[in-house]
Formats: C-alpha cells, sequence, structure tokens
C-alpha cells in the first residue's frame, strides 16, 4: 500500500492515488522548490547559514516566542524541550493518546529517563483537577512532577482544538506548583486557523513549543523549537549529541520559509473538505462518527461494519485508488491537505458508497 503510483505532472489527473494517509505526504509547491534551488547556504553548525537564521526569526515572530531552532522532525523538537525541563527520575503528565507518549517509541524515557504519567483528556482538553490529584511532590518514594505536556490540535483526537481557556487554567496551575508547560504545536496553525485565535495567544501560556513544516504547510522536512533564547541555546547543543546539527540547511530551510510566509491562510480549505468528507461518510453503515467534533483537518471514524472488517475495508479503498490509515483494529483515519481537493472528496465518497452499499 505504501508504493503510490505518480503519473506525469502535466497530466491533469495528477496523481493515481488520492493519498489520505497524512498531511506528511503533501509536496513542495513550485515557489519551495525554486526557493530550494536559490537559497543562500552555508553551515548551519558553524552558524553560517542564512537562510537557517531567518526561518529561524520568523518562526520566533510568528509564535510570540524569544527564540527558535530549526530541526529534522517533530519527534526530536518533543525530545528536546522534554530532556531540557526535566532532570532524570522527574515525571512528566501528557495525554495517554498523546504523540509524545504514543508515538515516539518511549523516547522520553530512553533520552531523558522520566517517567510519563499519562492521564485521559477527553477530546485532547487536560482536566485540571485532575492533573492537579496527580502532581507528585519530592519525598522519600518519588521524584518531582517537572513538566506537563499538552497537544494542540491533537491527532488521536480526531484533530480537535484545545480551548484557550484551558491553556490559562493549566499555566495557573503550573504557576501554583512551578512546573513547566511544553506545547506540542505539530499542526498549531491548523488550531488557530479553526478557531480564530493567533498562535501567539495560545504560547503566552506555555514555556516551549514546537511545530512541523511538514504537515499542512507543505514543507519537505522540518519542524521548529521555540522557547526562551537560553532554552534554544541548550536544544542547539543537544540537538548536536542526538545527531541532529545540520551544515548547508539552508536548501530546506527555504521551503520553510516559503511555508510560513503563504501556506498558513489555506488551512481552512483543508478543514471545510474534512466536513464535506465527514458529512458525507457518516450516513453509510458501518461508519460511526460525531461529525460535530470535526474542527480541523483530520476525520477519524470507528469501523463497525457487520460483514467488512477495518482491514478489508482498506484494501476495497485501495482498489479504488483511496489510500487511509488504520488507527486501531477499528478505527480509521482520513486526513485532507493541499494535494486533496474537492475531486478526491468526491471520489472517495463514491468509493465508500460503492463498497459500504
Amino acid at each position: 500500500m505504501a508504493n503510490v503510483l505518480l503519473i506525469n505532472k502535466k497530466n491533469k489527473n495528477r496523481l493515481v492515488f488520492s493519498d489520505f494517509r497524512s498531511d506528511t505526504v503533501t509536496k513542495p509547491t513550485d515557489e519551495m522548490r525554486k526557493a530550494m534551488a536559490n537559497a543562500d547556504v552555508g553551515d548551519d553548525v558553524l552558524g553560517d547559514d542564512m537562510t537557517v537564521k531567518k526561518l529561524e526569526s520568523l518562526a520566533a515572530q510568528l509564535t510570540g516566542m524569544k527564540s527558535a531552532l530549526y530541526v529534522p522532525s517533530g519527534t526530536m523538537a518533543n525530545e528536546l524541550a522534554v530532556k531540557i525541563w526535566t532532570h532524570e527520575g522527574d515525571e512528566v503528565i501528557l495525554d495517554s493518546l498523546s504523540h509524545i507518549y504514543f508515538h515516539e517509541l518511549s523516547a522520553i524515557s530512553i533520552i531523558s529517563r522520566v517517567l510519563p504519567r499519562p492521564l485521559n483528556y477527553i477530546d485532547g482538553i487536560p482536566n485540571i483537577s485532575e492533573i492537579e490529584n496527580n502532581i507528585s511532590k519530592p519525598g522519600p518514594f518519588s521524584w518531582k512532577t517537572s513538566l506537563i505536556c499538552i497537544e494542540n490540535t491533537h491527532n488521536h483526537r480526531g484533530g480537535m482544538v484545545v480551548p484557550l481557556d484551558s491553556f490559562k487554567k493549566l499555566r495557573k496551575l503550573c504557576n501554583n506548583y512551578q512546573i513547566k508547560i511544553h506545547l506540542d504545536g505539530a499542526r498549531i496553525f491548523n488550531a488557530a486557523a479553526a478557531s480564530g485565535i493567533p498562535v501567539t495567544e495560545f504560547s503566552r501560556y506555555v514555556d516551549s513549543l514546537m511545530f512541523c513544516l511538514s504537515k499542512g504547510l507543505s514543507a519537505p522536512v522540518g519542524s521548529i523549537l521555540c522557547g526562551p533564547h537560553d532554552f534554544i541555546e541548550q536544544a542547539r547543543k543537544w540537538r548536536r549529541l542526538l545527531g541532529g546539527s545540520m551544515r548547508q540547511a539552508g536548501v530546506i530551510a527555504a521551503a520553510g520559509i516559503v511555508a510560513l510566509s503563504s501556506m498558513r491562510e489555506r488551512l481552512g480549505e483543508d478543514h471545510a473538505r474534512a466536513k464535506s468528507l465527514a458529512d458525507e461518510i457518516s450516513k453509510f453503515p458501518g461508519i460511526c462518527l460525531d461529525t460535530s467534533k470535526i474542527m480541523t483537518n483530520i476525520v477519524i471514524f470507528k469501523f463497525e461494519h457487520p460483514s467488512i472488517t477495518t482491514h478489508e475495508f482498506l484494501q476495497k479503498l485501495h482498489s479504488k485508488k483511496i489510500l487511509a490509515l488504520a488507527m486501531s483494529e477499528k478505527e480509521i483515519r482520513f486526513v485532507t491537505h493541499k494535494d486533496i481537493y474537492d475531486s478526491d472528496i468526491e471520489k472517495a465518497i463514491l468509493a465508500f458508497k460503492r463498497i459500504l452499499t
């Protein structure tokens, strides 16, 4: 299923497959490719790559943070934050379905040697009283809780946007206990587009945040970690220790600048297409989906058809040139992005109809 055949770019059909697996499959725009070809580069490890510096400066400005660091992946950005904000043995409170806990190969325990304390954030929204009840204080049998992580938008919770009020309440709690907050904002610009709340408002209530350039923003590679100056300087050292330092990285950073300059405003189109898809497929047998919770570009639904398994359904979709991902034995995810058009939505709806009815 991983081999997606492409046809000539000049052909109107663009793709044989409509790829809903993730917004990470987006291809760089022509403007990005041109910027990459003409990028001013230097050795970033030595501080000579002016394109990387420009990207980092722009990212700090857009997030309202003091400083920023370009890293190869969102996972590395998250792990750098955990490493800097904690000490070995500390506890980290986070959602049981968060990317940091669920998709990063136990990295917080391997790299930072901290103990995750997973809680159930309903719809990705932290329950402040539950978090307070689970904060550990230093004692003869425990270390302390030093970090709380939050994810916005929340991938496994269907792209839900965490309300700003939750950030305010969490900040107040963490101030009382002297605990840091890290925001996994892989899709924070989707959260801003859906809620109308600027990224700078969310960032006011956290100590650090990261966002991905390679998802809805459509750059080919990279993420940004943002935070205070001294935090970023420590992150720069740990990036090198983990093998994440890059040399003439301006070649790829140039695409990130284009992404931040020209791709944020169109994210609402992806959200509208996701809602349109959800509204239609929810009508078919076997699809359990609360369309009122479709806020951004992610559609996750339970598949409970009486005669077709999840695996069989995905195979049937594949035969009709539709790609999607299984999130579990009973859950399927569709993600819209800049390379998904209205025609792809119509194609997917028709495939559902033919398979399920």
